[in-house]
């Protein structure tokens, strides 16, 4: 049977146990899954002097190739929706481990992992290349939300990262 939508989930990192998606700051893949498509569901709320001074912070998910038997080929992972908001940018990138590795932890959620660089993919033809992913591996992938400076308020921010792939059966 082909691999399917629901073969393909967003772990949080943090170490297995984690369950909270602010500490999803690298480390050991998580056995919770991230499955909210509000920013909020990622990131916490934008506080007040955030958003006057401007903001970045950094999270890091893995994606998971949940077939028992296939792989998960020629994989790309892009930014299909953001309605994070005009005074909020959001960037992903490949974690530098590469497939079935473990992403460095960051001290917190504003220092950058070393190494990655950012882009805004928008279409699976111009999404991050993470290649072939196994059965039962994962690859992990840094987010990173910028709240610009003297930023307004704003309320049902989301974002939809999608994740597209080739299989063998």
């Amino acid at each position: 049977m082909a691999i399917v939508a629901g073969d393909i989930d967003f772990f949080l990192s943090g170490g297995a146990s984690n369950t909270d998606p602010t500490a999803a700051l690298g480390g050991a893949r998580s056995t919770t899954t991230q499955v909210s498509g509000s920013i909020h569901g990622l990131f916490d709320l934008i506080s007040s002097a955030e958003a006057l001074a401007g903001d970045t912070e950094y999270r890091c998910l893995y994606v998971y190739n949940a077939h028992a038997t296939l792989t998960l080929q020629n994989t790309v992972i892009w930014i299909s929706s953001d309605a994070s908001g005009a005074d909020t940018d959001i960037a992903i990138a490949l974690g530098g481990e590469g497939v079935n590795g473990t992403a460095e932890t960051v001290a917190n959620e504003s220092t950058a992992p070393v190494g990655e660089s950012f882009s805004t993919p928008v279409s699976a033809g111009s999404g991050l290349a993470i290649g072939d992913i196994p059965p039962l591996e994962h690859y992990p992938i840094w987010v990173r939300r910028t709240v610009n400076s003297s930023s307004s308020a704003a309320t049902g921010l989301s974002v939809t990262l999608s994740v597209q792939g080739d299989t063998a059966a």
